[in-house]
Order: structure tokens, then sequence, then C-alpha cells
């Protein structure tokens, strides 16, 4: 078999060497550690974590939970590192990192279908032979950074992450918003938050004097001013938002006698309307302080946040325009990009998107075509999500039932949230099996 090429060592980069090495097929995966370091690593360990030793929840009523759950079903490496190395953790599944690290590194290392080159790899060649898969995470090192830009169009690939939250329609209170389009402009694709001067007033005292996340030291080159976080933005006048992202013009709610104070706005995030996106509310409050000034918003009191506002240092590209569901590069088959170089983000969603890079290494190897997910699984909705090409530009997600298609079913959310999780893996499990594919036998 011709080898397959996969540069990065993380959590995508080794869950692909894994899928490919158990079907036969020779890897040679390259690591630039510990021969370079990135600012946030501090060893030479494959799946090094270097945030959080927790992988989120194990129920499947969660949204990494379930995503689990997928990737124990597809043979994940890195499951079966997490279970060899977990800690006391309640309901979440918490790993000792060393050891976690400590396994991935073992089990690889000694995989004769596995050769580990400590290398870093500075250049992409879309005309070279066989595949590669690119999964460098989002601290790529400059050099393979330049070799992407050149590649997908310097306008594709961003360096920093500035996001903001988003929220599960189902959650909002929709006697408080309104549809509408700024003077009546194009479809009513917003929804929109009214505010009185009283409500303006107590949310700006909140947001100004809200805790913020210390910035680590390889997050600090973040240009704040070319998108400046809202907390930032407030702190520069008391009515600055109210003439700048909240700015009330052109908008009327219906029944209002006079223009309200200010107005947030709200973006349909998905086709089916399940996740909206605040407009300009990229911020680096901590989560809690998201939590408790973001619902003093009229309409986001019981507001569900499937994930929060981040401005942190990140590479990845703009997959909706570049990638496709199998994690291909549209323009280039025989490259696959996986991990949060791709637009997924976090550990987890990082590692599952590796496993489906890896299926799709080994098929495209073998002269067969590659597959995509089912759109009712979590790992199918989330490439879904991120490779969608009516939007314009990529905010890095993660696992949430708000990408799933919704479910009818009697009671409330956990209910359906179990329903849509018993389909998933009913989906998966027939996915699997209609294309020969290796399930792992563990319950789940």
């Amino acid at each position: 078999m011709d080898r397959v090429r996969i540069i990065g060592g993380g959590l995508a980069g080794c869950e692909a060497a894994w899928q490919l090495a158990s079907r036969g097929i020779d890897v040679t995966l390259y690591e630039m550690r510990p021969m370079q370091l990135t600012p946030a690593h501090s060893t030479g360990f494959l799946g090094e974590l270097v945030c959080s030793n927790s992988l989120k929840s194990e129920e499947l009523t969660n949204g990494a939970g379930l995503l689990k759950a997928e990737m124990r079903l597809l043979g994940s490496l890195i499951m079966q590192a997490a279970d060899a190395s977990r800690v006391p953790g309640g309901a979440a599944l918490v790993v000792d990192r060393t050891e976690f690290a400590t396994y991935l590194t073992n089990h690889l290392e000694q995989h004769p279908r596995v050769t580990i080159v400590r290398q870093e790899v500075t250049d992409l060649d879309p005309s070279a032979e066989g595949v590669t898969v690119v999964a460098s995470g989002p601290l790529t090192s400059p050099a393979l950074a330049e070799s992407l830009k050149r590649l997908t169009g310097e306008e594709y690939l961003y360096f920093y992450d500035a996001a903001a939250p988003i929220v599960t329609f189902e959650s909002l209170d929709m006697s408080k918003l309104f549809w509408g389009s700024r003077w009546g402009k194009g479809d009513e694709d917003y929804l929109n938050a009214p505010m009185t001067e009283e409500q303006y007033d107590s949310f700006w005292r909140a947001l100004v004097s809200a805790e913020r996340h210390p910035l680590k030291e390889f997050e600090k080159e973040v240009f704040f001013e070319a998108c400046m976080p809202i907390e930032e933005l407030a702190r520069r006048g008391r009515d600055t938002l109210a003439f700048g992202p909240l700015k009330p013009v052109g908008l009327v709610p219906p029944g209002w006698t006079s223009r309200p104070y200010a107005v947030v706005q709200l973006r349909i995030d998905n086709r089916d309307r399940t996740l909206f996106n605040l407009v300009g509310f990229q911020t680096n409050l901590k989560w809690g302080e998201q939590d408790r000034v973001f619902r003093m918003i009229p309409g986001l009191e019981n507001a569900e946040f499937v994930r929060y506002g981040v401005m942190h240092r990140n590479v990845y590209i703009n997959s909706p325009s570049l990638l496709k569901v199998t994690t291909q590069m549209r323009d280039y088959p025989n490259i696959l990009i996986a991990g949060q170089l791709s637009g997924v983000e976090g550990y987890l969603e990082s590692a599952a998107s590796g496993i489906l890079a890896g299926i799709n290494a080994s098929r495209l190897i073998q002269g067969q075509s590659a597959l995509s997910l089912p759109t009712d699984t979590m790992l199918g909705a989330l490439m879904s999500y991120i490779c969608d090409e009516s939007k314009e530009t990529l905010q890095p997600m993660h696992a949430s039932f708000g990408l799933l298609p919704p479910v009818t079913v009697r009671g409330g959310r956990k209910q359906r949230r179990q329903a849509q999780a018993e389909r998933a893996l009913d989906s998966l499990r027939s996915f699997l099996q209609e294309h020969g594919l290796v399930q792992d036998v563990r319950t789940v």
C-alpha cells in the first residue's frame, strides 16, 4: 500500500493514524515536537492536552456525551486512552494528562504500520502522490500556515478566533423579541431584542464590571482593534454600544410608540433555525459571566448557550468555502483537513474529525469514494455545520444538540435530547453496517 502522510500528532492526527493503521495501511505521522515546541505545549508526547484534563460530560443528553458514544462506535483510540487514564470526575470524563498522552504515544509508536517522524512539515504539495491528512491544530507553525495561505488564498485562513455566543431558539422568550431587518431591507432574517434606556443602562453597567478570562502568553497577540470584544467597546463610554453594534435605528418593535434605546440583534446560524448568533458579541468574559450578563438582554433570560463567545489565537480555514463534509478539500481532494484547523472547537470534536479523516483517507488510498456521515449523528451534523456552503465565514463550533434535526416527542428538553441521541446512535450503527466498517463492540 502507498503511505498516507499525517501532519500533526495531536488528537486528530492520532485518531487518523489509528484508523488507517488498523485497516492495514502504512502511515507516516509527522510531529515537530519536541524538536520545535508550540507556545502552549511543553512535551513531545502525542496527544498532549494543554488547557484542561476534562473531556466533558458522559451523559447521552449532553452534546459531548453523545459525541463520545459515537466515537466509541467508530473505534476511537482517544476513548481507549481516556478509559485507561481516567481519574474521578463525577459525570465528566476526566483523565490524568500524562497517562493519557503516554498511552497514545506508546500505542502509535509500537504499531507496525505507523512511522513517527519528529520533523516539522513546512509545505503542502497538492500534486504529490498519495493522501495527506493535515491535523496541525490551532497553533500550526508559521511556515505551514504560510503554505496553507498560499494553497487556500489568504482570505480563507484565519489566525484569530473572535466568536460571539450562540443560543438555541427554543430557549428564547419570543414575547420580547421580534423579527426584522434594519430599515426593512432584505428578508426578516434577524431576531431583535429591544431595550429601554433603563434596561440598557443596567446591562452596560453589568458588562463593564464583569470578570474576564486572563489571556495566556500565546494569546496576547490577538488584534483587539480589528475585532473589539464587546466589553472593551463598552468601556469606552456608556453609549458606545448604543451608537455601535446595538444601534436601534431602522428597527421598529411592534407595539412600541417610540424608538428603543438599543437593540441586540440575533442572526440565524443554521439551516433549521435552531441556533442564533449574538451579533457583535465577541467577548473575553468568563463563561459564567456571559451567562449572567447576556441573560439581562430581553428575551434571553433563560437562554441556553450552546457555545460561548471567545477571543483567542487560533488558526483555522474557512471550511464552508474550502472543505467537503468528508474532510477533503474541495479543490484538492487528496488533502484532508482534520482537528481544530478545520473549524471544529474542542478536544473531542478535533479527535472525532480525525476519525472521519482517517476512515476516508483509507478509502481513498484503496480507490474507494469518501464517505459522509448521516446528519442526524452528532459528528455528521457537526461536519455539515462547518462545511455549510451557505455560510460566508465560519465561527468554530463544538458538539451541540442544536446542530441535530429536531424530534417530536412528549416531555421536555431531556426527553427530546434522549430521543435525538438514540436516533443518532441507531443511525450510526446502520451506517457502519451498511459500509462494512468495524464497530467497537462495547455498549454505549
